[in-house]
């Protein structure tokens, strides 16, 4: 058991699961370009690893949390909650939804927070985030 927690710290890192976020988040490309997905979407590091940000953070924990989940479904979990992971003043998930990195305050949405949750709810809100296999 413990070899296998000690080996989850560094598979959520594995480009499986960073293909999963750029699939579910519907960003444009499915490849590991850093111009589609930076590492420093959950990482501090533009080369990923240790430390992580403050949104990988949550991710690790939610995913801890719930082995029994999916990345897919801990992914959701984590965008459900409705967090401001770095305290920048936009939510996690109108971060993902504008394509700004929500471990960094640095990077934010352009757009006024009641504009990017209106143009966020148009486009079907949390729901487009939902795994797959729940859409069932």
């Amino acid at each position: 058991m413990l070899m296998g927690l000690a080996l989850l710290g560094t598979a959520l890192a594995l480009p499986q699961y960073r293909l999963q976020a750029i699939k579910q988040f519907h960003y444009k490309g499915s490849t590991l370009k850093k111009s589609t997905m930076p590492c420093t979407f959950c990482h501090v590091k533009d080369t990923g690893g240790d430390p992580w940000n403050a949104f990988g953070e949550n991710l690790r924990k939610t995913f801890h949390e719930n082995l029994d989940k999916s990345i897919a479904e801990a992914i959701y979990l984590v965008l459900e909650k409705d967090l401001d992971s770095d305290e920048d003043g936009y939510s996690d998930v109108l971060e993902v939804y504008a394509h700004t990195l929500p471990g960094n305050p640095e990077s934010k949405p352009t757009a006024h927070v009641e504009a990017l949750k209106t143009d966020f709810a148009a486009a079907g809100g949390l729901k487009q985030y939902q795994p797959a296999e729940k859409k069932k």
